[in-house]
């Protein structure tokens, strides 16, 4: 899973590490662990270092449970969640699909930066209310605030963060349409990460950190992926099933022989393996692989009709032919299936649809959108 490792699964959903996950493991424990032997220097020589291992993993636990938060929101409105990954930045989680309104896609991007607010306030509670002191204190201390940063920093609005997700939702509300809201969303972001990269390239030349440089590009990158893939899918969602069909699709009649077949289709041709099989109405019958007609001799391929070797082939392994582009490419990456066949309502054949016909589709509708 691009390189993840899975460590196990919290409430039934796969939970995975980013190997860039190890890299601020031990940045956080090297710089807390430092912290804490300075301003308690009777802990030892060793000691900080374990306290800061674990205030490091406290850390990530918090972003755990941030994530937690979408994901329960996400389960209880009917969304199966892939996985939880914790990476260089933070954390992920993938959902199955979106919500079905902008009411419900509000809930789920609100629920981490609730669960980290309010981690933050008991945290806080507790260290006023029984008044730790030295480095438990300290920790506590120190996850509250992050905990809080947390929030705060996901409330921007701008994709990927959850605030950009917040923002969707609202113009997805105003606009009626998800991927118009996707694309507000991630220009946002896009522009919220060139202000980061500014910013934390100034710093960085001037002697500070190079964290907000390395945050406004992550936010840059994805808030771009964001912007393509909402622009895809809505494209996809204005298109049927049938625009998409292969203008020379292998469709042939039950009625040919073998022979008729062989010549007119196989030989010299070469590009299909497989055939949709049709009766005089257009309706499609089943399917015919080339490879069969090895089964039958030569000899008798002229007295043979395509229907003695057509196999029959069940409504459900086809599409509508009404049915909209965006969801038959879904059931194509679900099924890892790369071409389907395409019917209308009263059984009759439209061709088949690939994969690639799909592509050059798109590319088709963006060189003709105006500039």
């Amino acid at each position: 899973m691009n390189g993840n490792i899975r460590v196990g699964s919290l409430f039934g959903i796969p939970f995975y590490v980013n190997p860039s996950w190890f890299l601020v493991l031990g940045l956080v424990t090297l710089s807390y662990g430092g912290a804490l032997a300075a301003q308690f220097p009777a802990l030892g020589a060793g000691l900080p270092w374990l306290l800061g291992l674990f205030a490091a993993l406290l850390l990530f636990a918090s972003v755990l449970a941030h994530e937690l938060g979408h994901s329960f929101v996400a389960l209880k409105q009917g969304i199966n969640v892939q996985s939880i990954t914790l990476f260089l930045f933070g954390g992920l989680a993938s959902l199955e699909k979106e919500s079905k309104t902008p009411g419900e896609a509000f809930w789920v991007a609100i629920a981490g930066p609730a669960v980290s607010i309010t981690l933050s306030g008991l945290l806080t509670a507790l260290n006023i209310g029984l008044g730790l002191t030295g480095p438990i204190g300290a920790i506590v201390s120190l996850l509250a605030s992050i905990n809080l940063v947390l929030a705060l920093f996901n409330l921007i609005p701008g994709l990927p963060l959850d605030g950009g997700n917040i923002l969707k939702s609202a113009v997805w509300k105003i606009t009626g349409d998800p991927y118009k809201g996707t694309v507000f969303a991630s220009r946002a972001g896009q522009i919220i990460g060139w202000i980061a990269i500014a910013f934390g390239g100034y710093s960085f030349i001037s002697g500070g950190s190079f964290w907000t440089l390395l945050i406004g590009w992550f936010l840059l990158q994805n808030a771009g992926r964001s912007a393509q893939s909402a622009t895809i899918q809505g494209l996809l969602a204005q298109l049927k099933a049938e625009d998409a069909v292969t203008s020379d699709s292998p469709v042939i009649s039950a009625e040919l022989s073998l022979r008729e077949f062989a010549n007119d289709y196989v030989i010299g041709k070469g590009k299909w393996h497989k055939f949709l099989v049709t009766d005089e109405a257009g309706q499609l019958i089943g399917t015919l692989k080339v490879d069969d007609l090895k089964t039958i001799s030569t000899a008798h391929w002229p007295q043979t009709p395509v229907r003695d070797l057509t196999q029959p082939i069940d409504l459900s392994e086809t599409v509508p032919a009404d049915q909209p582009l965006l969801e038959v490419v879904q059931r194509l990456e679900q099924q890892q299936i790369t071409q389907v066949p395409v019917v209308r309502e009263n059984g009759s054949v439209v061709g088949i649809l690939e994969k690639t016909a799909i592509i050059r589709l798109l590319q088709q509708k963006a060189e003709a959108k105006p500039a």
